[in-house]
């Protein structure tokens, strides 16, 4: 458990995704000075939910504000799907496993990380100590009042993965290991970094908002008593009518995660959220409010509470 007590409160920051500038205007409008080449808060330490890179426009810029904040103690980071995304693409993968990384070059994948590539081209020794550090970064982070991890926080996964990696970071081994499908270490990281997913029925597909056909979509973690696959779809696009009515079975009903009201306070990011940020539930928020698709960059400042408050959430819009 994280030990919390130097610090008077808390700033949990959403998906950041190269939007260097937003950032250091959230910052800003929450207190943070730099001093020293690295901004700071006299009391309060900034937390970040991971998803530093990929996609924006000064993704180098965004890493080094993140990492020198770290380094200094005026920041944590968790890792996010692109910071595991990124170590997998540069990871061999284990002799016989049929392919040559961890996260194979395809297409599909290439487009994730081509903007962060473009952006270090001709800062390769710079990137290599970028992901140098993404090793050090924890897959979760449990303070005791609150929670944090990218997409979905799960008792059972994370109670056995800290057995073995009382830290919460993984090495090459495990992430080795996550190739084989469905492997305990794939679990790891599909379930804490990705979320859970539920199949389209009758092997349907559907397109989404980003343009990459699925046939799966991404499900709450915390819907007490859900009958339709409707009542469980957590993702910005939405499931056709059809679908959405559709009732769950017994089976997946009883195989559905849940976590509980009764639990410590739980910010995830990773879910591209929209509109005004307010609370999933009362110890339940999501951060991510698609800053780099001109939403919002969002934080939420934590100052010992035990319920998830609305006026704790502060943003800036990107324009």
């Amino acid at each position: 458990m994280t030990d919390i007590s130097h610090w008077q409160g808390f700033d949990i920051i959403g998906d950041v995704h190269g939007c260097a500038r937003t950032l250091e205007k959230l910052l800003e409008q929450m207190g943070y000075a730099r001093v020293g080449g690295v901004w700071r808060h006299p009391q309060r330490q900034a937390l970040f939910l991971g998803d530093i890179i990929d996609r924006g426009p000064r993704i180098r810029e965004a890493l080094l504000l993140v990492r020198d904040m770290v380094e200094a103690g005026s920041a944590r980071c968790i890792m996010g799907n692109h910071e595991f995304n990124a170590l997998g693409w540069f990871t061999p993968a284990p002799p016989g496993s049929g392919q040559a990384y961890v996260r194979e070059h395809t297409d599909r994948n290439l487009r994730q990380i081509q903007a962060t590539l473009e952006q270090f081209e001709g800062y390769a020794a710079e990137w290599d100590e970028f992901l140098d550090w993404f090793w050090t970064l924890p897959l979760f982070l449990d303070a005791g009042e609150f929670r944090l991890v990218h997409a979905c926080w799960d008792h059972q996964v994370i109670e056995t993965f800290a057995s073995q990696y009382p830290d919460a970071t993984p090495d090459v081994e495990f992430l080795q290991a996550s190739v084989e499908r469905d492997s305990f270490a794939d679990q790891v990281f599909d379930r804490l970094l990705r979320g859970i997913g539920m199949h389209l029925p009758h092997g349907l597909k559907m397109k989404g908002g980003d343009g990459v056909v699925r046939g799966m979509f991404r499900t709450k973690f915390w819907e007490e008593s859900p009958e339709t696959y409707g009542d469980l779809v957590f993702q910005p696009d939405a499931l056709p009518e059809h679908i959405a009515i559709r009732p769950l079975t017994y089976r997946q009903k009883r195989e559905l995660l849940f976590y509980g009201v009764d639990e410590p306070l739980l910010f995830v990011g990773h879910y591209w959220q929209q509109g005004r940020p307010q609370p999933l539930r009362p110890n339940l928020a999501c951060l991510d409010y698609s800053a780099v698709k001109y939403g919002r960059l969002v934080a939420y400042r934590w100052s010992g509470e035990e319920r998830v408050l609305p006026d704790h959430f502060v943003w800036v819009d990107v324009k």
